[in-house]
């Protein structure tokens, strides 16, 4: 349990939040009457700010429990979708953002309007919404009832009602400037508790080599062979980009924070800092997985489940004091996610839904709209807390599995939309449309395989990362079918939103800005390399 000390820093870490979070409402006194201000910062954030939102929003709690359980029982593979990551980002920066910021979109579905049709806009508002509330504040908040109740000694319900209420306050009256700097302290205080888990938790074992030789060299290995159930290596090199792109390049809850740049140096360079952040989770939350392994296979320690990983070496190794800091980088995880998704979802219920019934609403509104959202979410997320003792693991499983089998054709379009000015429309709903369905499908599939025989089984059970590929091909060839069938779209309509379509005046200048970037972007590949080869069994 935690002592005295612990509960002082985890208190100052609420003092800081909140001192951040007044400090930068602060910056923006027009945060209250200026929707730019509220939805996205006022667009005149620095890359710094950006690259440690894009880390801190993405690492949750159970993202790092999930990790390290992971890496309790496999080893590092799945640290594959972190370091793919890497690239996704470099993908966000060089190919998405000029065309997101120079449209001057607030959200990622009325880009989507912009280069297809409404119907694009609101199919993907809606998704969106509803894949926020049933699975990303679901998740969060139960994250957080689980840190307080293993590691804080306190009731789960109290603990989730704490972090849902701690974190809506700020994220309702401070917009995503808030969020913003909020974000930065706690990317900081995460990455260095996790910095002293992994240190503190070698040292106990005797060092690398002690670890790689309890762990065994298969836990070394981020290759995987086709037939892997997890992380087939064909799945990793064509599955998890398509993932990657659906999710870092046009999910509102990352690709809001590069919307709010001053101006696109500014945005790419905070997605290679992102890239460059991403690199460390194989490090920092893997790695201590292997050791809470490496340690119970010594006999060191009690580990019950694979999941209870990172608990266990926290509240066995930690010293006062420290274990308190790296509680504080947890809740730390937990809130930056729970307030970006709030934020996120706000935003696209008051621009996308809101103001598209009603165009001629004023500013002051929108950010009081935008406000009643944040709040209503914070209703919806603790309203939803009891409920969650009825859902099952195995529902709760499949609930998440439902981002994974909608991203494939989001995807599509998105990519295709940007490379392409002879897809239109027709092709986007259609691609959305079959995507959706054959999605669903699968998930019904999964439901009930057990009830199934033949291609309807074999359905069922391919690996999800094959059945990306598989769902992206087909989309894809949707797109291009009933687009090249369908009269093209005009030139007016996709004019600065392609490749194609955008002219010499319009494309970014060089500049010692893009130089520098070019060469960072170069040694993140490196980078990246480098970790491939040096997990290479």
């Amino acid at each position: 349990m935690l002592g005295y000390i612990d509960w002082i820093v985890i208190g100052l870490y609420f003092v800081l939040v909140f001192g951040i979070a007044y400090w930068a409402t602060q910056i923006d006194t027009s945060v209250r009457e200026s929707s730019a201000s509220y939805f996205l910062a006022g667009r005149n954030v620095g890359w710094f700010v950006i690259g440690a939102s894009l880390f801190a929003s993405n690492i949750g709690s159970e993202h790092l429990v999930g990790l390290a359980g992971a890496g309790a029982s496999g080893g590092v593979a799945v640290g594959q979708f972190e370091i793919l990551a890497s690239l996704i980002l470099l993908l966000l920066g060089w190919v998405f953002v000029p065309f997101y910021i120079r449209s001057g979109v607030f959200t990622m579905p009325e880009f989507l309007e912009r280069r297809y049709s409404a119907g694009a806009r609101w199919y993907l508002a809606v998704i969106s919404v509803i894949g926020y509330v049933l699975t990303k504040i679901s998740v969060t908040i139960a994250a957080g009832g689980i840190v307080f109740e293993s590691l804080m000694g306190l009731d789960f319900w109290t603990g989730a009602f704490v972090v849902v209420v701690a974190t809506g306050i700020y994220t309702v009256f401070g917009g995503l400037r808030a969020v913003l700097y909020t974000d930065m302290l706690q990317a900081l205080i995460l990455i260095g508790g996790a910095v002293l888990v992994t240190v503190i938790g070698l040292a106990e074992l005797g060092g690398w080599g002690v670890m790689r030789e309890a762990a065994g060299d298969a836990f070394f290995s981020i290759w995987k062979p086709m037939s892997h159930p997890d992380f087939p290596w064909t799945g990793i090199l064509l599955g998890a980009p398509i993932l990657g792109v659906w999710y870092w390049c046009t999910d509102q809850f990352i690709v809001q924070r590069v919307l709010s740049a001053a101006n696109m140096d500014q945005a790419r360079r905070g997605t290679i800092f992102g890239g460059y952040l991403k690199i460390l989770p194989i490090f920092i939350f893997v790695i201590p997985g292997i050791i809470a392994h490496a340690l119970a296979e010594t006999g060191r320690l009690d580990l019950g489940h694979p999941d209870e990983a990172l608990p266990t070496l926290i509240a066995t190794l930690l010293p006062v004091g420290v274990k308190g800091l790296v509680v504080a980088g947890l809740l730390a995880a937990l809130m930056s996610s729970l307030s970006s998704v709030f934020n996120s979802c706000s935003t696209l219920i008051t621009w996308d839904i809101y103001k598209k019934l009603n165009p001629a609403v004023s500013d002051r509104r929108l950010v009081f709209v935008g406000q009643c959202a944040t709040a209503v979410l914070v209703v919806l997320g603790l309203l939803w807390i009891p409920v969650m003792q009825f859902v099952s693991g195995q529902l709760y499983q499949y609930m998440q599995s439902v981002q994974a089998y909608i991203s494939p054709p989001i995807a599509a379009v998105f990519l295709l939309g940007v490379f392409s000015k002879r897809v239109n429309a027709s092709g986007a709903i259609a691609s959305l449309a079959t995507g959706f369905v054959l999605g669903m499908g699968r998930l019904v599939a999964e439901i009930f395989e057990d009830d199934l025989g033949g291609l309807l089984y074999a359905y069922a059970n391919i690996n999800f990362l094959h059945f990306a590929i598989l769902l992206f091909a087909i989309c894809v060839a949707v797109l291009v079918i009933v687009s090249l069938l369908t009269p093209k779209p005009s030139e007016d309509q996709i004019a600065g939103l392609t490749y194609a379509t955008t002219s010499a005046d319009e494309a970014p200048k060089p500049s010692g800005w893009r130089r520098t970037d070019l060469y960072l972007s170069v040694g993140l590949i490196a980078c990246v390399a480098a970790v491939w080869l040096f997990f290479t069994g």
